[in-house]
């Protein structure tokens, strides 16, 4: 039978596997975003926040 201790050890390393993969899943999902948004300016395809920054008005 587990102890006490056992459960709560294992609680939280389960716990801390969970937000560090999560973390490392965030991280490198924005760098895959960050990959697309360049390719995209690369080929020409503008952010319409970029129009707003120049100050032309539809």
């Amino acid at each position: 039978m587990m102890s006490h201790a056992a459960y709560v050890f294992a609680s939280y390393g389960i716990a801390t596997l969970t937000v560090a993969g999560l973390c490392l899943w965030v991280i490198a999902d924005g760098r895959a975003r960050q990959r697309e948004l360049r390719e995209l300016e690369a080929s020409g395809v503008r952010r319409r926040s970029a129009e707003a920054s120049t100050g032309e008005a539809r």
